[in-house]
């Protein structure tokens, strides 16, 4: 008889593990599991006895939104797509010696993301969408793409502004072109893609909480070192409260092991619960603060969309007469 668990995510969110097959679906990217032990030897690794946190941990996150959609009106009759958009970065900054946390900084940016040659600031009402020319011109659906990049050069900033000598910086998501700032950790909570064999994938599942797999090394075109662990919280499906980790490629094996490690004494302290988080226990406590916070510097959604609309009725007013 087939056995069943159910995921302790709230399905409204989606599954922890989302690859479009389950467990089998394979990544096409070619992965080093050589890295730390020989693949045939693989086993699960606990940290090192006596390895304590960082005193310090920051935990860097960005939330973003789409305000409007908009079409240019050119003089030659053609139009293109705009994207009105309010996005924020913001950084939580955990003594552990202290056992306190505070926000360590925030920022909220708004953009008009659009091809239009002839494009400008939108000004509604006291708010601001600063203009980001996108090339080449495409589909309104393919906008939001552009409003990322903005979004990760926002989270570096507040990061750098918080960084203290001997931190370890958790950024909410993949590292991707933040792979330049020192002893950072990308944090993946949700597992859309399976890049191990089914031999290396069976040590993952079979982590427990406070474990992790030997570090391995992706040949996506990010690179960069990675390893899964699992995280305390509610057990039976196989991938309940297991996150990857990864770390630079520009490190070497050594400093990936090391960072790996740290993780161990580290990510499981800021593990949710279900009781409080329905994403528990992947969404660390930290970010989900701030995520709250975030979203709500970002405004009323339809006070802006209402001050949008009346700008721009009102440009088109002016332009017609």
């Amino acid at each position: 008889m087939t056995g069943w668990h159910v995921d302790a995510w709230d399905p409204s969110y989606g599954a922890s593990f989302e690859a479009p097959a389950g467990p089998a679906a394979q990544s096409s990217a070619q992965v080093d599991v050589g890295v730390e032990m020989p693949a045939g030897a693989w086993a699960p690794r606990s940290a090192p006895d006596g390895l304590a946190a960082p005193d310090v941990v920051l935990l860097v996150d960005g939330v973003r939104r789409n305000d409007a959609s908009l079409w240019s009106r050119e003089d030659d009759g053609t139009s293109y797509p705009g994207l009105a958009a309010s996005y924020a970065a913001g950084v939580v900054r955990c003594d552990l010696r202290r056992g306190a946390a505070e926000v360590a900084g925030s920022a909220v940016r708004r953009g008009l993301f659009t091809a239009s040659p002839t494009g400008a600031d939108i000004v509604a009402g006291q708010i601001r969408y600063l203009l980001h020319q996108v090339s080449p011109p495409g589909e309104l659906a393919k906008l939001p793409v552009a409003v990322q990049p903005q979004l990760t050069a926002l989270e570096v900033d507040v990061s750098n502004a918080a960084r203290v000598d001997g931190d370890l910086l958790i950024v909410d998501g993949p590292l991707r072109n933040r792979r330049q700032l020192p002893r950072a950790l990308g944090y993946i909570k949700t597992q859309h893609s399976q890049y191990l064999d089914a031999r290396e994938q069976a040590v993952v599942t079979s982590l427990r909480a406070k474990e992790r797999s030997p570090v391995f090394r992706l040949g996506t075109a990010w690179g960069g070192w990675s390893w899964y662990l699992r995280l305390p919280g509610p057990t039976g499906a196989p991938w309940a409260g297991i996150v990857r980790v990864e770390c630079s490629a520009e490190l070497s094996d050594v400093e990936a092991v090391e960072l790996a490690d740290l993780s161990l004494v580290t990510l499981p302290r800021f593990a949710s619960t279900p009781y409080k988080d329905p994403r528990a226990p992947q969404n660390l406590i930290p970010i989900a603060g701030l995520e709250r916070r975030l979203r709500a510097m970002l405004g009323d959604a339809r006070l802006l969309h209402r001050a949008l609309t009346m700008t721009t009725a009102r440009r088109t007013a002016d332009t017609t007469r």
